[in-house]
């Protein structure tokens, strides 16, 4: 039998704020919960645990003032630690970021918050950054050298973390790491900016998700690998460069070991007469080895610029399937964008577009290229989608999908992997035979549903129009 629980969070009282709550944000790991408010503030809840026995939230602990124009939970994994059990909270930390204008949005205004492991509350951090056109103030935060404008979206992974400024038609990727130590002068939050995409056409929506950078389009996603962000471009002009630095740095011939400024994970093998340094670090908490520029370890930290129509190794471009994107354009008599992208595991991704129509990518490997296949196809249309939450778990075979139509009613879609043996030849052609997609649960809301974020597999958080409710299925 299936056991619907269903508990209802009264918000704080409204003297704690000027305005009620438009969005919600979630951390999983954490259990960190993220109110936004009508007036752009925010009041953040640290290890909300369990939510089902909650029957109001009590006064938020952090207040993060206005103005705000976007906030991204970025999850910190040492890759150092010892510590086997991945994840676990002697090797992680949460960091929530918030973004917002300055100097009448002349400039970018980030604020960083990370949680206290011992007393479980968020406070300002201390943020080191040492690249051109970033700089910490004590006082107000990390003050980014580009215009604000009229929007900002930001988007979390795991040590990573992605910023598109609307008016200036850019997209940064910015890596987060932790310095410093309790015991001596303290946590701290280093940020490099790793790579910077010129864009050419309008984002829509941008997410990262297991060593993806995925830009929301019109009639498709773009997607960057971001292992080729990091890794560069080869040219004769950095390879000469490249040998002058080694030089400079006084590493003997052959291979070495160097821990240079701490910029990395202070394992690097370098190799003279090459451009390229073999890194152990951590890509979305996953320990893997790739290729980075020696620039950082030179003490330049240059960003890495490449245009979003970009044909770099990594980079490509995924259509809205041909037949279906026509349907669609004929439909709505305009193109079709890709409005929210959700990863479900490493290989597959749950698209919503402008229509209310989701959409179901598949990679044919994990990094893609050039040359790599990928799948889109539209899934049966259930309903005119206006909220999509997924909590992605590559660990096992069947996603739970919540969507809501965006007045009263939310659904629980499954999709799962089938057993079925497919040739590598006509993997491409039978990718749609591979996943099975089915609606098993429906929640009917007594009121407007603003916003839902999964808090598990089969439990979600969904905010009402003065509530939060929690739903339970066993």
């Amino acid at each position: 039998m299936v056991v619907v629980q269903a508990s209802k969070l009264s918000l704080p009282n409204p003297s704690l704020s000027s305005s009620h709550v438009s969005s919600i944000l979630f951390e999983p790991s954490s259990l960190s919960l993220a109110l936004m408010h009508s007036d752009s503030s925010f009041s953040l809840y640290p290890s909300l645990s369990p939510l089902h026995q909650l029957s109001s939230l009590p006064p938020p602990q952090t207040l993060v003032p206005a103005p705000s124009s976007s906030s991204a939970f970025v999850l910190l994994k040492n890759p150092n630690s010892t510590n086997s059990k991945s994840g676990s909270e002697s090797d992680s930390r949460v960091v929530f970021v918030v973004s917002g204008p300055y100097a009448g949005g002349s400039r970018i205004l980030l604020r960083l918050y990370i949680l206290q492991r011992q007393k479980k509350v968020f406070s300002r951090a201390r943020v080191v950054c040492n690249q051109k056109d970033l700089r910490f103030d004590q006082r107000l935060g990390v003050l980014v050298d580009s215009v604000h404008g009229v929007s900002i979206k930001l988007a979390g992974s795991v040590n990573f973390m992605a910023m598109y400024s609307a008016s200036s038609s850019k997209v940064w990727v910015f890596a987060l790491k932790l310095v410093g130590d309790d015991n001596g002068d303290g946590i701290a939050v280093k940020l490099m900016r790793c790579a910077g995409i010129e864009c050419c056409k309008p984002l829509f929506s941008i997410s990262v998700s297991f060593g993806l950078l995925i830009l929301g389009e019109e009639n498709g996603v773009r997607a960057f690998n971001l292992r080729q962000l990091l890794k560069g471009r080869d040219s004769k002009a950095k390879r000469s460069q490249l040998n002058s630095n080694v030089r400079k740095l006084g590493l003997p011939n052959g291979v070495v070991q160097a821990d240079v400024r701490g910029d990395r994970c202070g394992k690097c093998d370098v190799v003279e007469g090459t451009w390229e340094i073999t890194c152990h670090c951590y890509l979305d908490g996953r320990k893997q080895k790739h290729l980075l520029s020696v620039f950082d370890l030179a003490g330049k930290q240059r960003a890495i610029r490449l245009r979003q129509d970009s044909c770099e190794p990594g980079a490509c471009f995924v259509a809205f399937s041909g037949k279906d994107a026509e349907e669609l354009s004929a439909r709505v008599k305009m193109s079709v964008k890709a409005i929210s992208i959700q990863a479900l595991s490493l290989k597959k991704f749950i698209i919503l577009d402008s229509t209310g129509d989701l959409h179901l990518l598949c990679w044919s490997n994990h990094v893609p290229g050039l040359d790599m296949a990928s799948h889109m196809r539209r899934l049966p249309r259930v309903m005119n989608v206006q909220r999509l939450a997924v909590l992605a778990d590559s660990s096992i075979r069947t996603q739970t999908i919540w969507v809501s139509d965006g007045y009263h009613s939310l659904h629980m879609i499954a999709a799962s992997d089938m057993e079925t043996v497919v040739d590598e030849n006509d993997r491409t052609e039978n990718e749609e035979k591979l996943m099975q997609i089915s609606v098993i649960r429906a929640i009917f809301s007594s009121e407007k549903i603003e916003d839902v974020i999964p808090l598990a597999a089969n439990s979600t958080l969904v905010l009402g129009q003065g509530s939060l409710y929690a739903y339970e299925i066993s």
